[in-house]
This record gives C-alpha cells, structure tokens and sequence, in this order.
C-alpha cells in the first residue's frame, strides 16, 4: 500500500470501474424504495468553480447515503446551455453561440466526472438542442390556445447596450446587471403567462413542502397578498378635457388602507396614465417630464431608493368620502403596468408621500391618532404600521373608530357610493417571456395579417434554432434572417411572419426535473410510466439566489403540467436546501460604453497593506491597474471562479470534495 494517497492513479482507475459497471445508471424498479437527487444544472460558462463542486458534492453525499440505504437513486445532470452569457462571450470571441457552449459542455462534463460524482450520464441533456426545447415550444403552443398565454404590449427594462430586455432583478442602480448601460423604458409587445391567476395556488401550496422558512417567507413577499379598496376618485368637471371613456368619469386607485382615505391631500400617476398624457397636450415642461419619467427604470428596488420627482396637472378629483378637490400629480415613483398607474397620497401617514409633500409643499393631514398623544409628523410609522391602539381622526363620521372597523364601515360606505369595493391584490405580476435576443429557445408563434398570431402547428415543430450565427450584438440576428422569420400562414396559407423573440431562459429550467425522468422520450415532456415511479425531485440542492423566480416558476410550471394531465404532482420539488455561498473577490474596469469587464482573480497580482487587506490590483497581462470589486459570490458573470482541476490535479477529487463539505 501506498504511504500517500495516490489520487491519479487510484480515482481514475475506480471512475472507470463505475463507469464500465453502469452502477449509477437506475431505472423505475418498484422493488425498492426511489430517492431522486436534484442539484441546480450548471450553465455551461467554461469551467467548474468551488461553487458548483461545493453544490454538487452535497447532492453526491446524500446520494451515495440512501445508494448504500438500499434506495433506487437517481441523481442526473444536464445543462441550462441557453442564454445572454453564451450570446455575450460569441460576440467577444465572433463565434457562434453554439460552438462556444458545446466546447464548454465537453470541458465541464469531464472537470465532473473527474470528481468522482454518482451520475447517471446516460440521462444527460442540454436545453439548447431540439430534442429538448421542442416539448417546450408544443407546451407553449397548447398554453397560447388555451389563454394562458397572451401578448400585450407591456413597459420593459431595456438595455440599449445588450439590446434586450431585462427583469426588475438584472436591474442594479438604474443599470443593466452585465452591460452596465443605464437601462431605457420602453412599450413592445411580449408574450406573458398568466401566472397572477396561480397565485393563491402558490401560496396555499407552500405549506406542505419541506423548504427553509427563509426561502418560502421569500416567495410570500414576492407573491405578496394583500386585502385592500378598489378606490374611485370623480373626475372633476372642469379637469376632463382630453379624457374619454372611464378615464373621464373616475380615477382608480388600489390601497390596503382605506381608513385613511380622509387624509389623502393629493393623487399621483403613472407617466402614461392617460390624465397625464390629456394635461401635458397643452403643457410642454410637463411633457418633458413625462418624457424623462418614461426613459427610467421599472424595477421596484429602484424606484425605493432613487429621488421622488413630480410636477402638478393642473387636472383634479374628487375625494368620495368628503367631497375635496385634490390635484392629481405626475410621479416617477408610480409604476403603469403595476395595478391603475395611480396611488392616492396620504403624506401623514406614509413616509414616501410625506417626503413628497414635504419636498413640493404639499398639506400634510393627520387621520390616525392615539389617546393621548399629540401628532407628530415623525411619528407616522410607528401608528400606521402598528394599527393597534389607533383610531380615527379628523375623518368625519368615522372618528374614534380602529383600522377594522374603519376599514369596514369605509368600505360599506364607499360601495353605497359605487365608489369602491373590497379587492383581494397581489404584488405578483405576469411573468414576461419575451427575449428580444438569438441564443433563446424560438417562440412558436406566427405572424398573419389575416389570422392575426397563429400558433405553430405540432407537425411543423420544433420551430429550429440556427445553430451557425455569429451575433454582432445590435440586437436579434433573427429579426435580421428572412430566411428564418419569412414563412406562411398555416391557417390561410398566405405570407407570413414567424416570431423572431426567443423565450426568457426560466422556462427551460423550469422543467427539467421531469425530462430526466426520460430524457429520450420521444413522444412527449415525460414518459407517464417515468413519472409515476419518480414523481417529483425528493431532494432539491441549490442557491439561496434562486429562491423566488427559479423556484417560483418551476412550480407555476408544475402547476400547468398537472392541470394538461402530463404530470401527477403539482410541486417539483418536495425538500429543499439551500448550500450557501461560495464567495471570492472580483476585479474589472470599465471602458467607454459602460459595460464592465471582468477580470478573473488568477489574471490579477494584488497589492496589500500591513494588514493583508488590498489596496491595490493589476492585470499581470499588461501590467496596467483594475479596479477591486470586493468580495462576491463566485459566478460566470463576474468571471470570479476558480477552476478546481488544479485542487484535483494536485490533491485528487476526494480532497476537493472532502475540504467542500
């Protein structure tokens, strides 16, 4: 026996055993118990870092325990090969999206199996091949027939640099989350699901599943319920020039607190409300104004931290409760496509509009109060959010009542009225899949001027990705190939436009976990006798990061699969844990253009103080400054990884894995 180990002679000889032995390739066998190891697929950036091995060793361990427990395990692994990344790194290196990501798959399937994995290889797939994403793409066709998929035109993030449009989430200080460029408002049409309808669903449904309380406390915020008034403030007489149809008799607004609708001292509204386009046909500075609220961003996390800017109509409404007139205001923090375009302002009680108020010199009227105590402005916090030990003032008729029992006499009263009701809202919005971008699953929709947007039919699918176009980053090569979009109609059969957006790359990882269930399946999403065995993933392994939109779509999906009788359960994922960060420092600059480049930690030779800490960095190719990004999670879109083949290398897999856990 060896004094040392010997890792490079002694893993690669028992990997091969494994491999010739199949011992990890399962089946359905009802004799044994089923345990099904999930760990979020890698995208196929390049190379492994300590983070996936840290993910994946996990999954490993808990594999390997139930295997040696007598279990029938299945722990598989694919590849989430779609996405801005790849389309990214082909411009940078002028290839094509797909010979970059089949180069790093061959790469990074052989960094796993050199360390030493539990994986049923033979169930291995990437999303970006047809055999995959043409279930996809039949899925969305029924979805689209059946209204649960619809287009809009809907107010995006976009980045004029990646010519794309961006979640609220890629959004960071008004900025694309990769190119840096400071991101645009702009109206297009886009397919959404309407995942607003599954939201009780969503909530209801995360009683019964084995995750932190973290991640599912994380998921109720995000779909956030609330119970509230639907609110109509009369149009004023002499404010409805311009405005037609509903818009000309009422505003609505949507509150959770309608007991203190007596302090509402003024109303604000969306940049494209239609009251603010009427006010600004006459009024060339509120037009410029509303031009600069329209260039901003969409994202809420934005719209919390950036300055409150506004400018007066000069157009007016009516308080239902009392009679006041109260000047509607344009605003930039108040979102379109978020409920009506409109809040009613109550500055006493909330801390934005009264920071509003105070900035425009607007009236700030007390409604709540508690015995005793006098009102002050700064302590508005303390007695809106408690709604404890409060009642009524200043509110007429409603005095002395507490938050119930305002709420309900408020509510009755308003009804009466025909001036609101009771609504039941969620924060929760439709979920956008529209990519206007080319290394994306193609949305199977055609375009007629007769028939109007025509799914593709089931025998002419999957509608193809080519897989040899070299982007030149201005916008979709699609939308630039008449032979790809340039099609006829399979209703009338005259010209025809095909859609050049592919789809947001949630949807491919949003059901994977039922393809490797049968990942040679050729007659549908998953083999019904695959899924009946495995159900669901019992062990889910991944990221806190993902905790709402992966997660949350991935049940949504779910939920749709069991609804079309393809799936017999409606989560994905029954325990979940979450494996913590792998953290490491980050370096870049930023040339003209504002896209940051990235610079990868063993390119850099760093500078440190007595102390250790850095104070200074430069990239050893050229000699010449980077800026320290500081300490972040390892990930592709910062290039900070570090490649764990030297570790193996070196010390062998079993170190690696052993140091990871």
């Amino acid at each position: 026996m060896q004094e040392h180990y010997q890792p490079s002679a002694v893993e690669p000889a028992a990997q091969t055993k494994w491999a010739e032995a199949r011992i990890f390739n399962v089946a359905e066998d009802t004799s044994k118990p089923k345990y099904y190891c999930l760990s979020m697929f890698p995208y196929p950036s390049g190379k492994l870092h300590m983070g996936h091995v840290r993910n994946y060793t996990i999954g490993d361990v808990r594999s390997r325990f139930k295997l040696l427990n007598g279990f029938n395990v299945l722990q598989p692994m694919g590849w989430d090969a779609f996405g801005m990344p790849a389309e990214n790194a082909a411009i940078d290196r002028k290839v094509a999206p797909a010979k970059w990501t089949y180069e790093n798959i061959a790469y990074m399937r052989n960094q796993l199996k050199s360390l030493g994995f539990a994986i049923d290889w033979e169930r291995e797939f990437a999303t970006c091949t047809p055999e995959y994403y043409r279930w996809e793409q039949l899925f969305f066709t029924k979805l689209f027939q059946k209204g649960v998929i619809y287009r809009k035109n809907g107010t995006v993030n976009w980045d004029p640099v990646d010519q794309t449009v961006l979640a609220n989430e890629q959004v960071i200080d008004g900025r694309g989350w990769r190119s840096g460029a400071l991101v645009e408002k702009r109206e297009i049409p886009m397919y959404y699901f309407k995942i607003t309808d599954y939201a009780e669903q969503l909530l209801n449904d995360l009683e019964d599943l084995d995750w932190p309380e973290q991640v599912k406390t994380m998921q109720r915020n995000w779909i956030g319920k609330s119970r509230g008034m639907q609110v109509r403030f009369a149009v004023a007489e002499d404010s409805k020039a311009g405005l037609s149809g509903d818009y000309a008799e009422f505003l609505q607004v949507y509150t959770t607190r309608p007991d203190t609708l007596m302090g509402a001292t003024y109303v604000a509204v969306a940049a494209e409300h239609p009251l603010a386009a009427a006010a600004a046909e006459a009024n060339p500075g509120l037009q410029a104004f509303i031009t600069e609220c329209k260039a901003g961003s969409v994202a809420e996390a934005d719209m919390a931290v950036m300055e409150k800017k506004g400018m007066p109509t000069g157009r007016y409404v009516v308080n239902p409760l009392n009679g006041e007139r109260l000047e509607v205001w344009v605003a930039n923090y108040v979102l379109w496509g978020y409920g009506d375009g409109a809040v009613m302002a109550v500055p006493a009680h909330d801390e934005r509009d009264f920071e509003f108020a105070n900035k425009y010199g607007l009236p700030v009227k007390q409604v709540i109060g508690q015995d005793g105590q006098s009102f002050d402005p700064r302590e508005w916090q303390e007695w809106y959010g408690s709604k404890e030990n409060t009642r009524l003032v200043n509110s007429g008729e409603f005095d002395g009542l507490d938050f119930q029992t305002a709420f309900d006499k408020i509510g009755a009263k308003l009804q009466s009225l025909n001036a609101g009701e009771p609504k039941t809202q969620y924060r929760l919005r439709d979920w956008g899949v529209s990519r206007q971008r080319y290394w994306g699953c193609p949305i199977p929709i055609i375009h007629c001027e007769s028939c109007g947007d025509v799914p593709v039919p089931e025998q002419d699918l999957p509608v193809v990705l080519p897989e040899n176009v070299v982007p030149d980053g201005s916008g979709s090569p699609l939308a630039k190939m008449p032979e790809f979009y340039q099609t006829v109609c399979p209703c009338c059969g005259k010209p025809a436009k095909r859609e050049t957006d592919t789809m947001d790359t949630f949807m491919e990882s949003s059901w994977y976990q039922f393809r490797y269930m049968s990942p040679k399946f050729s007659d549908g999403m998953v083999a019904p006798a695959a899924q009946a065995y495995w159900q669901q993933a019992d062990q889910y392994i991944g990221g806190i990061e993902h905790a709402i939109l992966h997660l949350l779509y991935a049940r949504f999906f779910t939920k749709l699969m069991h609804e079309e009788g393809i799936v017999g359960v409606k989560e994905p994922f029954q325990s979940l844990l979450t494996q913590g960060m792998v953290l490491q420092a980050t370096y870049y600059r930023e040339p003209d253009g504002g896209k940051k480049q990235w610079f990868n930690p063993a390119e850099v030779d760093v500078q440190t103080d007595e102390k250790g800490r850095p104070v200074a960095a430069v990239l050893r190719a050229d000699g010449l400054p980077v800026t320290i990004g500081g300490v972040e999670k390892m990930s592709k879109s910062k290039n900070n990884g570090v490649d764990p083949q030297q570790i193996i290398d070196a010390y062998g897999a079993d170190t690696a894995r052993l140091f990871m856990m």
